[in-house]
């Protein structure tokens, strides 16, 4: 007896079931992704923060003040003005409020991570940490890691 030979490979409806299930995992793991990214770049912008702190109290304990330092590649700069220091920024580092004996720090979001949903990072030189512009209900531990 001969059969028929049993066709092999899939059907229509087991390729769109298979795509419907990768389509709904994407869609699950897709922005835990994106969080996830965002929290490691906020992570790079908090150690940058706290390099500056380093490079600001280095500078006063030779100068016994803060109001020299400067931010950028120039000669005369304490520390880089951008994180990543190469390439495209993610924080741009401003120094705030300096006078010689205090300041505060800013890492705001720019570029892809400027719709960062901790805003902008602060740092003062007595070691407060602090975020402005974030969305509600946000609190500072909820951006800055411990």
């Amino acid at each position: 007896m001969n059969r028929p030979p049993h066709p092999s490979g899939f059907t229509l409806v087991e390729v769109i079931v298979a795509l419907a299930i990768v389509g709904i995992l994407a869609a699950i793991a897709y922005p835990s992704y994106t969080e996830q990214v965002r929290s490691g770049r906020r992570a790079d912008a908090e150690g940058a923060l706290y390099g500056l702190q380093q490079a600001l109290e280095r500078l006063f304990t030779t100068d016994s003040s803060y109001a020299t330092a400067a931010l950028g590649s120039a000669p005369g700069s304490i520390f880089p003005d951008q994180v990543p220091s190469g390439g495209p920024p993610n924080y741009q580092l401003q120094i705030a409020d300096l006078t010689a004996t205090g300041y505060t720090l800013k890492a705001v979001p720019v570029g892809v991570q400027a719709h960062d949903r901790c805003g902008t990072l602060t740092l003062s030189s007595t070691n407060v940490r602090g975020i402005v512009n974030a969305l509600p209900g946000l609190a500072v531990a909820d951006c800055w890691r411990n």
